[in-house]
């Protein structure tokens, strides 16, 4: 029997790829296609008048995770499902997220071009909020799907013009059309999800497929340090409750902390000074704090430092530290990776394990089944910017590496 693989149009999985990327499209060949928009909308529609038009079934759920069910032989089993998400970044580019989605569609295509009918159902997915850029933490829809977090604590989370992703997720389910909902916590029989790396490693190394081993843990904080406003001319720096130079030590001593490990990676990527003014003592700071290491034992130790720092360098300042969020480093299913290895070989094409320094919804999937990931190299390990690029026959070696994945999963004789 042919490879379903065999059916794979890489043409086709572009040209889709570039329809989706002009909801939010940018002049500069970005995108903004930020959760539970209007644009987002529109594209979420988009996928569904696609899927439709293959014979898909689609539903959702009150994350509003979007699913293109295509029906196996044997309804009463657990489906394999793959996909990632259509969120992105205010300054994203055409291929992050977007890319295992599409794949997604390309792999269940190639098997209705072959005529092929899998023992399982294949259902396409597109999770809510995987970025949290506008609803902080993100991957909501992925946590709300398996259960690690609640719909009631989700809802309650505001952007950055107060709306709630509540009342956001609402509006969105409203306007779909025809789309009936079902329940969180349905059982999977296995997750695949495909994605361009985000860093250097296989472009540098010639390799058109990773086989993600894991994904590294992650800590997230916001920290608030409360002052007082004063005259920037008049008030004694002796005197003053200055936010912003207890938050500068704060800040300053947490980079010498995370410096060793060398690999460890901390962010502080949003700072925001209250009231904000050149002639004004700064009378409050909130600022972000994103810890990742692929050592769990070291995201602890600096977890730790971390605290004893804000409370040693606030001096006559106020500070609180909240932890936001907290994903654990974790290892992938040896089933989906040794499936993933054997289509690749299978293939002819050159792979690689490699480890996912970025997090991805695929961590909250492995926990509740079989799950793995997919990595196609991106130019210069660029991502999040609208300079993110991907070559088509990557792409379209990922879609043939994930096409035959999905058969093998889907007719494999566990329940």
């Amino acid at each position: 029997m042919a490879r379903p693989s065999d059916h794979v149009d890489g043409a086709r999985l572009w040209r889709r790829l570039m329809e989706l990327s002009q909801f939010g499209a940018h002049p500069d060949g970005g995108v903004d296609r930020q959760t539970l928009t209007e644009i987002e909308i529109a594209a979420r529609a988009h996928l569904v008048a696609l899927g439709r038009s293959l014979g898909l079934e689609p539903y959702t759920d009150a994350a509003a995770n979007l699913f293109l069910r295509y029906s196996g032989r044997q309804s009463d089993r657990s489906p394999v499902m793959a996909g990632s998400h259509i969120d992105s970044q205010p300054t994203g580019g055409r291929f992050d997220g977007a890319f295992g989605v599409m794949a997604a569609f390309e792999a269940v295509e190639a098997m209705l071009a072959a005529g092929l009918v899998p023992e399982r159902a294949i259902e396409i997915v597109a999770f809510t909020n995987e970025e949290g850029c506008r609803f902080s933490p993100g991957m909501t829809g992925s946590d709300l799907f398996t259960g690690s977090r609640t719909l009631a604590e989700a809802a309650t989370i505001r952007d950055a013009s107060g709306i709630t992703q509540g009342d956001a997720l609402t509006a969105v389910l409203a306007a779909d059309r025809d789309v009936p909902q079902r329940p969180f916590r349905r059982p999977i029989a296995a997750f695949v999800e495909p994605h361009i790396e985000q860093g250097p490693i296989l472009e540098r190394e010639g390799i058109p497929i990773g086989i993600v081993t894991g994904i590294q843990g992650t800590r997230r904080y916001r920290v608030r340090v409360t002052g007082e406003a004063a005259h920037a001319g008049t008030a004694e720096r002796h005197e003053r409750r200055d936010a912003v130079m207890a938050a500068v030590r704060m800040i300053a001593a947490i980079d010498r902390a995370a410096s060793d490990p060398a690999d460890t990676k901390l962010t502080v990527g949003m700072i925001e000074v209250t009231p904000n003014a050149p002639s004004v003592v700064p009378a409050e700071v909130l600022f972000s704090i994103d810890l990742r290491h692929p050592d769990n034992a070291v995201v602890d130790r600096l977890d730790a430092a971390i605290r004893a720092i804000i409370e040693g360098e606030r001096g006559p300042c106020a500070a609180s530290v909240r932890q936001i969020q907290h994903n654990p480093s974790l290892t992938f299913s040896p089933i989906v990776r040794g499936a993933i290895a054997r289509a690749a070989g299978n293939l002819g094409l050159a792979h690689r394990d490699i480890l996912s320094a970025a997090g991805h919804d695929a961590r909250q999937l492995h926990y509740v089944c079989p799950t793995g990931m997919i990595f196609v190299p991106c130019r210069d390990g660029v991502s999040h910017n609208p300079a993110e690029w991907a070559e088509p026959d990557d792409l379209t070696a990922g879609a043939r590496v994930l096409t035959d994945v999905l058969w093998q999963l889907a007719n494999r004789d566990e329940s």
